[in-house]
């Protein structure tokens, strides 16, 4: 038995990337987790549980609802309204009076009736949190930590209405062994996802497909995870690239990109379909590419898929035999890159441009449409501003594979006009 006696801060909040489908936007919940709520509570010498790492390691339900219960203190971050968050946040309430913090990203709505309840707000960037806001969010959320564990206030609306509820008592014999088990397991996860993060950086997706796999067999079918196994499994080209993209699909259609609203798997589905056209030349692989990122582009209307879609209507472009749909393609892929042009070209005069994590595919994007609208000085230099960011070296090939199909096809329309 682990003899670590500090108090226990249970974190109720999603894992991964995790879409608001109110606003389109992607958050990363594991940011907002490492850099505020994790920090927040450390300093306050609390000993941080996350409850995904409960709902989906195998023992379930038991232990959810006794670390619920037994837990000093619940964080709920309710961010992109993830029903298992509000879920829980609502059985603590009915087990606990006090010792609970709501907290969610500023943009974000409250999806249930809880505009009553006092909510801790931060920023997040959708791909990161800046540095300023973190520090920010973790010491005034180190304050009220401190301040809600030292008062005891009823902060349970079921408490608050109902006063003379008392409050359900549980036998402690196996609790601390539960913290151990899950603290565990919430360390070998976090450890896998890092591994494999850090090997599709270092270009090695075939490590990085191994560590992702590990993940998904001890956390279960979590769809952040399924997204980031298909897309190292095509990076990983292994046996072959065309046996790749049909394990690729094979793992993506676990979370039904036909049905799907969500950007990010829409993206990797429809780059996995790309991928298929090129290597096979099979036009309906094409058209496939274009209705994935199409609904991925009017779900979130963000650049990647936006970017995608134009090249897409490009190369569907040279193989129409019809002027008229021809010329709906290359009209349809200039609209979305003078859009996307002008949506990043305000975007890169934020202040908080510099913090972003995904500023080096900004920058690609915004050289692509340059050099597609005919921009080419433009286009150099946001190429500059990518190459100065160091990305790795599958990011370099994939930004020069995209560079050259742009200006082979902006070559070809330049001869035509002649």
């Amino acid at each position: 038995m682990n003899e670590d006696s500090r108090a226990i801060c249970f974190v109720v909040m999603g894992f991964g990337k995790k879409t608001d489908f109110e606003s389109g936007r992607t958050i990363d919940l594991d940011a907002t987790y490492e850099a505020i709520i994790e920090p927040a509570a450390t300093k306050h010498n609390l000993r941080c549980i996350r409850a995904d790492e409960i709902m989906h390691s195998g023992i379930i339900d038991t232990p959810m609802y006794e670390m619920l219960l037994q837990s000093d203190l619940v964080i709920a971050d309710i961010s992109t309204g993830n029903i298992n968050a509000v879920y829980e946040l609502g059985v603590r309430h009915a087990l606990r009076p006090n010792c609970t913090i709501i907290m969610k990203e500023r943009e974000g709505r409250l999806y249930f009736d809880l505009n009553h309840v006092n909510t801790f707000e931060y920023d997040h960037l959708g791909e990161d949190i800046g540095a300023r806001e973190a520090r920010r969010a973790t010491r005034d959320l180190g304050v009220l930590i401190k301040e809600v564990m030292a008062s005891g206030k009823t902060d349970s609306p079921v408490y608050t209405y109902l006063p003379r509820l008392m409050q359900p008592k549980l036998n402690e014999e196996e609790f601390s062994d539960l913290v151990d088990e899950t603290e565990a397991a919430q360390e070998s996860l976090s450890e896998l996802m890092q591994k494999g993060e850090a090997a599709m950086k270092a270009s090695n997706p075939e490590v990085a497909v191994n560590a992702f796999k590990a993940a998904a067999h001890l956390k279960g079918p979590d769809p952040f995870i399924i997204q980031q196994l298909a897309l190292a499994t095509y990076k990983a080209k292994k046996p072959s690239p065309l046996a790749a993209l049909i394990a690729s699909v094979q793992i993506i259609n676990q979370l039904s990109p036909d049905i799907s609203n969500d950007p990010e798997t829409l993206g990797i589905t429809g780059a996995i379909y790309k991928r298929l056209w090129h290597l096979t030349n099979d036009r309906p692989q094409l058209d496939a590419a274009i209705r994935y990122y199409g609904r991925g582009f009017e779900v979130r209307r963000d650049y990647y898929n936006g970017e995608n879609l134009a090249l897409c209507y490009e190369f569907r472009q040279g193989l129409q035999t019809d002027p008229d749909e021809a010329l709906y393609d290359r009209l349809s892929a200039r609209k979305i890159r003078t859009a996307l042009l002008e949506t990043l070209l305000l975007l890169i005069e934020t202040p908080s441009f510099d913090e972003r994590v995904d500023r080096r595919w900004v920058l690609a994007t915004l050289a692509n449409c340059a050099y597609a609208l005919g921009k080419p000085q433009d286009g150099e230099q946001f190429e500059k501003r990518f190459m100065a960011e160091q990305p790795a070296n599958w990011e370099i090939e994939t930004y020069q594979e995209s560079k050259m199909h742009v200006l082979s096809i902006s070559s070809s329309d330049a001869q035509d006009k002649l």
